[in-house]
């Protein structure tokens, strides 16, 4: 039985890793502020949603709760971010744009479409469309959409729910 010769250009996650290189060179030479990639996408996101839990931010851009945490300190550094604790529940640390956040970051929207349009110049409207469809079916983000965060109080843990539970049906 003849094996099928494995050809690296043919391969999609090669492909794909060199389209991205691509798209990561336009981005870094044209993004305003010297926004990285994962900042952007914080500031966006922010842009979009308002109000979110730190955790819930890094969820809804696809960052783990390390590099979101990382993404936004340095963010609040520079005096785009302003974090707080919740009050009712201190694990939780909400992060918004300032003043200046917002102003940078409707600035760098704007410059983002101009560096969507440079990394898709060399394909027609229509393979753009398709590229776009393809993309969006292939990715998480289209078969899991992430719902509008809500503040709430978090219910107890398990075992203290039972433990109350136990208690209240001790009693005569």
């Amino acid at each position: 039985m003849k094996q099928a010769r494995y050809v690296l250009d043919a391969q999609v996650g090669f492909l794909m890793r060199v389209a991205m290189q691509r798209h990561t060179g336009v981005f870094m030479s044209r993004m305003i502020e010297g926004l990285t990639q994962p900042q952007f996408a914080a500031l966006a996101k922010l842009l979009e949603v308002g109000l979110c839990s730190q955790n819930h931010l890094g969820r809804r851009i696809y960052l783990d709760a390390a590099t979101i945490k990382g993404v936004v300190d340095r963010l609040k550094a520079r005096g785009f971010v302003v974090t707080s604790d919740d009050a009712r529940d201190r694990r939780l640390r909400a992060v918004r744009l300032t003043a200046t956040g917002r102003r940078i970051t409707e600035a760098a929207v704007r410059v983002a479409g101009e560096i969507t349009a440079a990394t898709l110049a060399p394909l027609t409207a229509a393979e753009q469309r398709t590229l776009v469809r393809l993309l969006k079916k292939a990715s998480p983000a289209a078969r899991s959409p992430r719902p509008a965060y809500r503040w709430r109080r978090r219910s107890p843990p398990r075992w203290r729910r039972r433990l109350r539970w136990r208690r209240l049906r001790r009693r005569p």
